[in-house]
């Protein structure tokens, strides 16, 4: 069945923009002040994080640009490397890929909103906004269209916002603006590397688009305009509110909590405004968990068709929705959401997802490009040197969190026996 209706590049831009602008920007910062609090340090692992997340981007344009079907990374896996290797990305997001993200964002969201009311914002609000938005996705590609415009144009005006507040006013207490030469011995340490794993989970997201390839107008211009417009946004966003941050509260204010923001604006606006940009925080992710409901389903469906374990959530309504696939994503999420814990599902989503996405942009090494497809800048210089970060990125939460990290390669080990069990219904 073919979809009726198409995006253009700005939608899929703001696609990318929700996935990305999640709960990292503003909790991250928190965990880095205990290691590292030179301000150059911490505008470097940002720009780093997003320098690795622009060679992705690149890389997925031309990924996503020489196939003409959704499912972002099971197709290119499958197609260049093995079925197997997609299958489990696949059966990765289904199971913790893409939901783990919701589960994270809606306990996030009931966590700013809980002082507000905590009778109304408890756990089952969580599971209320995934129940809402899985429906509001469920109609048509114009209806979601329409509703995540919007809700990722909240998202970015109220990030803008936060940012010209902070550089307007003027500090009314010393802040963690720090520009010594510290930051020569603070890289070294590694502080800076625990550092980097935050940054890599703020910065998932940025390919997103290339996920819903065939609902693109012109895939082949827009696709790569969406990511790395997308990309370089959310950098130049992300940079200058860790900026705002350091300049309105303390090291010591800030260091070891998560709601570093809810701190600096209570600083300059006063607790009761302060309350304010807490309660927007937790209303923002509303287009984060837009987002993910939106890509993850695909990659889902995109699996659903090939294997006949599968195939009976293979199926799309009369506009083009894979609906069974949607939901099926959304009890998902609930069910994370009601057994899991923030800190937890958080680190052991984020091994999976950067194992994944380290093979995806390792497969354009066995690509044999269209003439017509988008052709990544310094190719295949970029790629390597985004493997060798990668690698050592993982390594690192082997040896740091090992009980998450196997958590994580139980879900891949599990993908594996799916895969041929589901093999063998289709020899039968």
């Amino acid at each position: 069945m073919k979809v009726k209706q198409k995006i253009g590049w700005k939608t899929a831009a703001a696609v990318v923009i929700s996935n990305m602008i999640g709960t990292g920007i503003f909790t991250s910062l928190g965990y880095q002040l205990t290691d590292i609090q030179n301000t150059w340090s911490i505008i470097f692992i940002w720009v780093l994080g997003g320098i690795f997340a622009l060679i992705g981007a690149f890389t997925y344009a031309e990924l996503g640009t020489n196939f003409d079907e959704s499912g972002g990374d099971y197709i290119f896996l499958s197609k260049l490397i093995h079925p197997i290797i997609g299958y489990v990305y696949a059966w990765i997001s289904l199971t913790v890929g893409f939901t783990a993200p919701i589960a994270i964002s809606v306990m996030a969201m009931k966590s700013y909103l809980n002082p507000l009311n905590p009778e109304i914002f408890n756990q089952w609000f969580g599971i209320f906004v995934i129940i809402i938005l899985t429906a509001v996705h469920s109609v048509s590609v114009g209806q979601s269209e329409k509703f995540h415009n919007i809700s990722t144009g909240i998202k970015v005006g109220f990030v803008l916002i936060l940012i010209i507040l902070g550089f307007s006013y003027v500090p009314v207490q010393e802040g963690a603006i720090n520009l010594s030469n510290s930051w020569q011995g603070e890289i070294l340490l590694p502080g800076f590397a625990v550092s980097l794993l935050y940054v890599t989970y703020a910065y998932t997201g940025w390919n997103s688009a290339a996920y819903i390839v065939d609902e693109i107008d012109d895939p082949r211009r827009n696709l790569p305009k969406a990511l790395l417009i997308g990309t370089a946004l959310v950098t130049i966003m992300y940079v200058l509110l860790q900026i705002v941050l350091l300049k309105h509260a303390s090291v010591d204010q800030m260091s070891g909590k998560v709601e570093v923001a809810f701190i600096a604006f209570k600083n300059l606006l006063g607790a009761n405004r302060g309350n304010w940009v807490s309660y927007f925080i937790a209303i923002q992710l509303i287009a984060t968990v837009s987002g993910y409901l939106w890509i993850g389903s695909r990659i889902t469906f995109a699996m659903a068709k090939d294997h006949s374990l599968w195939s009976s959530i293979a199926v799309k309504n009369k506009n083009g929705i894979p609906v069974r696939a949607l939901w099926l994503q959304a009890i998902i999420s609930i069910i994370l959401t009601l057994t899991g814990t923030f800190e937890q599902v958080l680190l052991y989503a984020s091994f999976v997802l950067q194992l994944m996405g380290t093979l995806t942009v390792a497969s354009i090494f066995w690509l044999k490009a269209r003439k017509e497809a988008f052709k990544s800048p310094f190719k295949p210089f970029l790629q390597i040197a985004f493997v060798c970060f990668s690698v050592w990125i993982l390594g690192f939460m082997l040896f740091e969190q090992p009980k998450e990290s196997a958590i994580g390669l139980v879900f891949i080990l599990t993908g594996v026996l799916t895969y041929f069990i589901s093999n063998k219904k289709v020899k039968k």
